[in-house]
């Protein structure tokens, strides 16, 4: 597999790339896609808000951006290519102090939110947004499960 992650312009470090890439390629192992592409940028309310204004018609920042390759007339041709999930580090610190949690945690559940968005997940309605919650409590427990085991091999040795 193969997960890009990049920042631009922002100096917040709730999250290191390293972070990202590992939490990034742990779900994509239990989400049996072990040759898939995934970029992931990290960005501040600025650059969101211009992709939101742009791609989506939302003149505002947001906390997370998908851009599937497997969605519209040609999906059929990005073969492991799933896309590029954008997360504004700013956002997601906000949000994280309102629900009184970690902004890593937070980042990383919008990573999470991010990645089954682009492999089609949706929560257009209810019962389509009680699933994609329950699909991303399972991957935030595989990102635990998979810092605590490099945690456990870190201090073995």
């Amino acid at each position: 597999m193969r997960v890009e992650v990049s920042r631009q312009a922002t100096k917040s470090r709730v999250v290191s790339t390293a972070e990202v890439r590992a939490a990034s390629e742990a779900m994509l192992r239990v989400l049996k896609l072990p040759r898939a592409e995934l970029s992931v940028l990290l960005c501040d309310d600025a650059t969101i808000h211009a992709l939101n204004r742009d791609y989506r018609k939302k003149n505002k920042p947001t906390d997370v951006l998908a851009f599937a390759m497997r969605e519209g007339d040609d999906g059929h041709l990005a073969g492991d290519l799933l896309g590029d999930v954008i997360i504004s580090l700013e956002t997601a610190t906000r949000q994280a102090r309102e629900r009184g949690v970690a902004s890593r945690d937070e980042v990383m559940m919008l990573l999470a939110h991010g990645l089954l968005h682009l492999l089609g997940w949706d929560h257009q309605t209810d019962a389509d947004d009680q699933r994609m919650r329950a699909e991303t409590d399972r991957m935030l427990a595989v990102i635990r499960r998979a810092a605590a085991a490099k945690a456990k091999r870190a201090a073995a040795g």
